[in-house]
């Protein structure tokens, strides 16, 4: 049971009369309006050194999410804590978001009177941060713990905001401020900006990081085999990303994005961390605090799409010795006739149909198949809709070659770092870069593997590097795609 909280003069609220309640642990509660906070019921004893915990929600998402088949607020009252939750704006940046949570931790400091604990999860951990930092609110705060929050962004906003996503990511919504700034070059720019700020320590910070994605055709395990690449990851967030330099790592464990929240999951992991008298456990550890300038990448990936009138057929390459290779086809609707065909020209329709209900491409419909020791060869994915279809066709691969081709970008400069001297990359790499919904340049040759960037303007772009190579005589091709960030004097982040 919940008060519902609205109030800008604290004065005001002692004078109101009770408002109505949020909803009990449903299903079907409504999202909250952005600003408005909730009282959970206090327990029947609060220990002194028990601090109360405002809890944070993340990316398209409400306060709801901390009950609603979630047991997180149940297990914290019957620990014996107060808490407070609150409706953030589900898809705008951590600045706006930032702005408005400091306000509002003020009236919650002063509802109770003392300092709260904040949890936040995914992108709520970032507008927290931002509250803190630079809208001011870490007198408020003693201590933040953050639940798979992507502090240097996530490679999937990354994917939606690519040429070859764009199409699909349109039509479904996933373009807002919230996913725009969770590209990995903007979050490097986040990070310079906040890193080095006076208030950037003020408040001790905990993390978690999950590991697990789901089983085959589960909502995140799509996205969990394209963040494979990058390293672990919980279908949405890679542990890297999880983690800052100045903050204490409480646990890696084998949660994905979803349960990582559950307070089943995590909350006896961080109840030493919620009281006025904190000290670090035999378990925690603090980051090193090394930070790079680029981002390094397998090519584990090969990607594809747009918008089609009518029958398209997509061409994959895989390589001899790959241990297996999942296609996913992601559409605005559930496809009709889709069949994948072999080098032999055998034909497969028996593809794993799930609706997204993750942070990025919420709505789309996966289609997946995995082959195991696929044959060496040209393969085909068919699709002939009845009406026109925007799509996207990742293809993840488990191969060794993953490893032999690296990707990793220096200020201005794009390196190809071939570490298999058996590989030929044929056309080294061309490169695409998106800005404003337009594409900018393409079909950019590099030489000697690296490439200089052009002369760019502020703001973020999305560089998307196909790579063509053989190994053995055998061809295969890849896709790399991340972001930078270039700000007013031309210097370039990214992560």
């Amino acid at each position: 049971m919940f008060k519902k909280i609205s109030m800008t003069i604290l004065a005001l609220f002692l004078f109101l009369p009770s408002w109505s309640q949020a909803g009990s642990f449903g299903n079907d509660d409504p999202s909250g309006v952005p600003g408005q906070w909730y009282v959970g019921t206090t327990p029947s004893y609060v220990a002194p050194s028990k601090q109360p915990i405002l809890f944070v929600h993340g990316l398209n998402s409400s306060s709801n999410t901390w009950w609603n088949e979630n047991n997180m607020y149940e297990t914290a009252y019957q620990n014996g804590y107060e808490t407070a939750f609150i409706d953030l704006y589900p898809t705008k940046n951590m600045w706006d978001n930032g702005a408005l949570l400091a306000q509002k931790i003020r009236e919650i400091y002063n509802y109770y009177g003392e300092k709260v604990v904040v949890v936040a999860h995914s992108k709520g951990g970032i507008d927290t941060q931002s509250a803190l930092v630079h809208y001011g609110a870490f007198p408020y705060v003693s201590r933040v713990i953050t639940l798979s929050t992507p502090h240097h962004g996530s490679q999937l906003a990354d994917l939606a905001y690519s040429s070859w996503a764009g199409w699909l990511a349109g039509i479904l919504g996933s373009k807002n401020d919230a996913t725009y700034s969770l590209q990995t070059g903007y979050m490097a720019y986040f990070r310079s900006d906040t890193d080095q700020h006076v208030n950037v320590n003020k408040n001790p910070i905990y993390t978690f990081g999950g590991t697990k994605w789901g089983g085959f055709g589960s909502s995140l395990y799509w996205g969990g085999l394209y963040l494979w690449g990058y390293g672990s990851n919980d279908g949405a967030v890679t542990v890297n990303s999880s983690r800052l330099p100045y903050a204490t790592e409480l646990r890696v464990g084998d949660w994905n994005h979803f349960t990582i929240k559950e307070g089943s999951s995590t909350f006896n992991l961080f109840r030493d961390y919620l009281n006025e008298s904190t000290v670090n456990s035999s378990g925690a550890k603090v980051q090193s605090s090394e930070q790079s300038s680029s981002f390094l990448t397998d090519a584990a990936s090969f990607v594809r799409g747009g918008e089609t009138n009518g029958n398209i057929q997509e061409k994959v390459l895989i390589e001899e010795g790959a241990e297996s290779v999942t296609f996913d086809w992601i559409s605005n609707r559930p496809a009709s006739r889709l069949a994948l065909k072999d080098p032999s020209g055998k034909m497969s329709t028996s593809f794993n149909v799930k609706k997204d209900d993750s942070e990025y491409f919420n709505g789309a419909y996966h289609h997946t198949i995995t082959i195991q020791k696929p044959a060496t060869g040209e393969w085909t994915l068919e699709s002939h809709p009845s009406s026109p279809e925007k799509y996207l066709m990742v293809v993840s691969f488990d191969s060794v070659l993953n490893d032999s081709v690296e990707v990793n970008i220096v200020q201005d400069e794009i390196i190809l770092n071939n570490k298999d001297k058996k590989v030929d990359l044929i056309h080294d790499m061309t490169l695409e870069y998106y800005k404003n919904g337009k594409l900018k340049e393409h079909n950019v040759k590099a030489k000697n593997g690296s490439l200089k960037l052009p002369k760019l303007g502020e703001g973020v772009y999305n560089i998307t590097i196909d790579l063509d190579g053989k190994k053995n005589k055998n061809k295969f091709n890849r896709t790399i795609i991340n972001t930078i960030y270039v700000d007013s004097t031309g210097k370039v982040f990214a992560q």
